[in-house]
């Protein structure tokens, strides 16, 4: 069993009123679904928010990164950094910002 780290949005933190990261346990590889899986089973109000109920794609206008790099396309099988895997960088579900030129 692995313990992660997990940063999420300002939004998704007063949902299930927490103030700062969560600690997610997490039994075999460490994988974006199986990261996101622990947070929908500790958070079950949170399902359907990060991901699509349906097809389990992530949602829009949310981020996934890791050790400062941007890993919302990477498989979602994909294992982690050794970094959060290790508990020394957490996993970070921030929003993104939409815009464009004027």
């Amino acid at each position: 069993m692995t313990t992660v780290r997990v940063l999420l949005p300002q939004l998704l933190r007063s949902m299930v009123h927490v103030k700062d990261e969560v600690l997610i346990e997490v039994e075999g590889p460490v994988t974006q679904r199986s990261v996101l899986d622990g947070v929908e089973a500790k958070f079950p109000v949170l399902c359907g928010m990060i991901r699509d109920h349906a097809t389990g794609v992530r949602k829009p206008f949310l981020r996934f990164f890791a050790c400062q790099e941007d890993l919302s396309l990477e498989s979602p099988d994909a294992e982690l950094p050794a970094a959060v895997v290790e508990g020394r960088e957490a996993f970070l579900i921030i929003t993104a910002i939409a815009g464009g030129r004027r």
